[in-house]
């Protein structure tokens, strides 16, 4: 199953090996979402593969000191979260970035709340049945969704959200980024961050954010499988 759009767009790069790319999210986090359209974009211009992984908002925030509207979205993160570890459960860890993309163009692009509606049309689009719908308000696979959570976490350190990049032994958050970048200029901002991230002592590059996260431009519209959805309606 894919879970991008390309289009086309762009030559898949010269034959050679290609890197898995460990990316770590949360659904329901907006710069998550861009950094993984961004990444769709990295896999047309470089060789690497990208093989998805989940991230908790609700446990990285469960003992730190947040708004009870904040808590309660990403409560419902959680119930997010559990249905996707059971799809990953049933149908093996590659059903993650089909889903991932269905649920982020609903929660992102399209604003739409992270409720059952929403987790069961994405679901649906995916070809996945309805009764992965029961593990959002199941303990069961909390252990596992913690286990993962944890993987990714362990990687580079407990200060940092979501997402989480890993690729040949270099691991880093980030990057934050809006519009996120296409063809050769995704393959560009890629070449840099693990350049820096691999350089010993890094620790953090920062300035101010003053953009809120664009879902209507650059990789995020290209890969939230829109152009899709748009073809199948004619």
């Amino acid at each position: 199953m894919s879970g991008s759009n390309t289009g086309g767009r762009h030559a898949r790069p010269g034959a050679g090996p290609r890197h898995t790319v460990d990316f770590w999210f949360d659904p329901l986090c907006p710069w998550a979402w861009l950094a993984s359209r961004w990444m769709f974009e990295v896999q047309q211009v470089r060789p690497v593969e990208v093989r998805f992984h989940l991230m908790s908002l609700y446990l990285l925030n469960r003992d730190r000191d947040i708004s009870q509207e904040y808590r309660a979205r990403i409560a419902l993160g959680r119930n997010v979260g559990r249905v996707v570890m059971a799809a990953a459960g049933e149908h093996g860890e590659e059903v993650l970035s089909p889903l991932y993309t269905a649920l982020g163009r609903r929660i992102h692009n399209e604003r739409r709340e992270p409720d059952r509606d929403t987790l069961a049309e994405a679901l649906a689009e995916v070809g996945l049945s309805s009764g992965l719908l029961a593990a959002a308000d199941s303990e069961e696979l909390d252990g596992l969704v913690e286990a993962s959570h944890t993987d990714g976490q362990q990687r580079v350190g407990l200060d940092v959200g979501t997402p989480i990049i890993s690729v040949e032994g270099v691991s880093f958050f980030g990057p934050v980024v809006t519009p996120a970048p296409v063809g050769e200029e995704a393959g560009k901002l890629w070449d840099g961050v693990v350049l820096v991230a691999a350089t010993p002592g890094f620790y953090e590059l920062k300035r101010t954010r003053e953009e809120r996260p664009r879902f209507d431009v650059g990789a995020a519209a290209v890969h939230s499988g829109q152009l899709a959805a748009a073809t199948a309606g004619r």
